[in-house]
């Protein structure tokens, strides 16, 4: 029994192979194959694509700095909390 192992596509990969279909006129089936991978990933990332163009979805940048964002903020409430504590009297 042979085991699969997942490849990894670049975004640039992805993003072509969506053109191929949104732009040029391909259907799946028939660029996936030219591609050597499965409609179903290309459906996928196709899904993908019209999500993030349309707004519904964080683009990978926009997680990122929501993450980032949301750590620094937790960061500020500590430390406003912090500061808010009397000071210990001697």
């Amino acid at each position: 029994m042979t085991k699969r192992t997942n490849r990894n596509y670049t975004a640039e990969f992805k993003q072509e192979a969506v053109a191929l279909v949104t732009g040029q006129g391909y259907s799946v089936p028939k660029a996936a194959a030219s591609l050597g991978i499965t409609d179903k990933i290309l459906y996928n990332w196709k899904a993908k694509f019209e999500t993030e163009q349309s707004g519904t979805s964080l683009s990978a940048d926009e997680r990122t700095e929501l993450l980032r964002l949301c750590k620094e903020n937790k960061e500020l409430r500590m430390e406003k909390e912090i500061l808010k504590r009397p000071a210990p009297s001697c």
